[in-house]
């Protein structure tokens, strides 16, 4: 295939020199108007060029004679910079995600609540479930350091957390140590395998 994938017309081509001949003349100018109310060069230069496709597609404005060209392609940069401030005005405005702002942090009260339910309800447990449970979980020790921790066997360690477990999942379901009935209290990361 050594031509284009459909014949050029003559139109498709004087259109083209149209639209090079309105760029030439007046690019430099609409450039400069786009910029200034822009103030990013970067969107200006979008702007032309969709101000030089709008040309492109209504290139009879172009060649009526009625009007001025340039006046013609400074109102169409104008509208096209206009809608463009509108869309963003109308969007939510962006977060930047820098270290200079931290993301906002959630409330802390349920944390406190559950804190405050979790020590209730270990208070329902026996001394010995109680220290197995502070142990592993609080502490975050293994079993093997809980059980050095202790002076207990670590056999023991595993026996006394699934008892203590069963056992506090009871409380929570009879509701004696919750402080927000009917559902147990969300964990921190190292207390979620206690009730769960």
């Amino acid at each position: 295939m050594a031509g284009p994938l459909w014949p050029r017309t003559r139109r498709g081509s004087t259109d083209e020199t149209l639209i090079r001949s309105v760029y030439e003349e007046h690019g430099h100018a609409l450039l400069a108007y786009a910029a200034r109310l822009t103030g990013d060069r970067a969107a200006a230069e979008d702007v032309v060029q969709e101000t030089l496709i709008r040309a492109w597609r209504h290139s009879e404005v172009l060649v009526n004679g009625k009007g001025s060209v340039r006046g013609w392609l400074l109102t169409v940069a104008r509208n096209i910079i206009t809608d463009r401030y509108r869309a963003k005005a109308a969007r939510p405005p962006e977060v930047s995600g820098s270290p200079a702002t931290p993301p906002v942090e959630a409330d802390h009260a349920d944390s406190v609540v559950d804190t405050m339910a979790v020590l209730g309800a270990l208070d329902q447990l026996s001394a010995e479930h109680r220290d197995v449970l502070t142990e592993l979980y609080y502490r975050q020790h293994s079993v093997a350091e809980a059980a050095d921790s202790l002076g207990i066997p670590a056999g023991t360690v595993k026996s006394r957390s699934h008892y203590a477990l069963k056992a506090l999942r009871q409380v929570f379901k009879d509701g004696a140590g919750a402080n927000r009935p009917g559902r147990p209290p969300q964990q921190a990361a190292g207390m979620q395998e206690v009730v769960a």
